[in-house]
């Protein structure tokens, strides 16, 4: 716990597990508890993991917060936490009935990651399959729980590779039930590298002209991919960007806005707050305020 009652959020790299294969593990949602203690972890602390996480509910529904948004999780539902993103499971973790797949970046193959369109923006919302698609689901997790179990019937590259297959399977028949048609091919390829441009820079440089200098772009076709994408301007996509890692800093570390706007690429914090309030309505300080404010989960 940080200064002032802040639950610094902590980055959670992959460490794959002992006798598991690298690059993924299947992990049983009421094992994270005592897991987390096990290693002196806090288990309801906010925390910024490094990897996917397919999170699937079975008998008793989860409650989780993912960058500020808190998602009751019925049973028979699924949510897909992308690298990168602020977590922070409920009080009920302890009796939680599930399963979590961890899976690294790259562990996947681009034909995959192509089908299943993986690449931004990211639908963060959980997914409720019925009839046909649900069954397609379970019986793959269930393969997928028994390959992952039986590391020993195959040598280890043959292990890895039937588990990647079947890691394969659930993210394609997830996007089978989101339905995201894929984008065309250029205005794609535009943006997923205006995507990650601002994921790596956004805290060196707010404006569009740097990113399309950058690309190779003019910022006319920056602006046209990512508004065919999202809905909004390149400027906007590139602010938004900022803004959230403002609030995860406001919320989840003790940082005076002096050090957050420094961290962020503003002059002073005077700028850092008129960016912020021009965008919220509401103040650095007031928004960390009503953030500490409010249990997200209850306290106990």
């Amino acid at each position: 716990m940080g200064k002032n009652g802040h639950p610094d959020v902590r980055d959670l790299d992959y460490t794959a597990a002992v006798g598991a294969p690298t690059g993924v593990e299947v992990v049983e949602l009421g094992g994270l508890y005592e897991r987390s203690r096990r290693h002196g972890n806090d288990p309801y602390a906010p925390l910024r993991p490094a990897f996917h996480q397919l999170i699937v509910v079975r008998a008793r529904p989860l409650r989780i917060a993912v960058d500020f948004v808190e998602h009751d999780l019925p049973p028979g539902s699924w949510l897909w936490i992308r690298p990168g993103q602020v977590q922070r499971f409920s009080r009920d973790l302890v009796a939680a009935d599930g399963v979590i797949v961890l899976f690294q970046p790259g562990f996947l193959p681009p034909a995959t990651v192509a089908a299943a369109h993986m690449d931004p923006p990211y639908e963060q919302r959980p997914l409720v399959p019925e009839g046909e698609q649900a069954g397609a689901l379970r019986r793959a997790l269930d393969h997928l729980t028994y390959e992952y179990d039986a590391l020993a019937s195959l040598p280890l590259e043959a292990h890895v590779e039937v588990v990647r297959h079947l890691v394969s399977v659930l993210v394609l028949r997830l996007a089978a039930v989101r339905g995201t048609a894929p984008l065309p091919g250029p205005v794609s390829e535009v943006f997923r590298r205006f995507h990650d441009a601002v994921e790596r820079d956004h805290a060196v440089t707010r404006r569009v002209e740097d990113y399309a200098a950058a690309l190779g772009y003019s910022p006319r076709t920056l602006s046209r991919a990512t508004s065919a994408v999202t809905g909004a301007s390149a400027k906007k996509f590139v602010d938004e960007r900022v803004l959230l890692e403002a609030k995860r800093l406001l919320q989840h570390t003790s940082l005076p806005a002096k050090e957050i706007a420094g961290k962020l690429g503003f002059a002073d914090a005077s700028d850092f707050t008129k960016f912020f309030r021009l965008r919220t309505g509401t103040t650095p300080a007031a928004f960390r305020a009503q953030a500490l404010g409010q249990a997200v989960f209850g306290s106990a």
